[in-house]
């Protein structure tokens, strides 16, 4: 349980209301522990969870908004990895070459 926190903790210091984290899990958006009726949220989600707390309530972008962001940041970073990969195969042909 170290590496979860009390989505209630959570929601007292970002002033949410836990109806939020539910509806984001509902969405597939973030993934939740409940352990004896206790909310938690995975402490690697924390990031994405703020940022997507700062969409949705400063930017006033609604959840299929936020859902579409989320997976076009995703399909960016599998590019970029992807860009990576085929630029360190290209180095290696590059250095056979010589």
């Amino acid at each position: 349980m170290e590496n979860l926190i009390p989505a209630n903790e959570f929601c007292a210091s970002h002033n949410i209301g836990i109806s939020f984290i539910r509806s984001l899990q509902e969405n597939e958006l973030i993934e939740v522990t409940t352990i004896e009726e206790t909310v938690y949220i995975h402490s690697d989600q924390l990031q994405e969870l703020e940022r997507i707390v700062r969409l949705y309530y400063e930017m006033d972008i609604n959840l299929e908004g936020i859902e579409t962001i989320s997976h076009l940041l995703q399909r960016i970073s599998q590019m970029q990895d992807e860009i990576t990969a085929l630029r360190n195969r290209l180095r290696l042909y590059e250095t056979n070459d010589y």
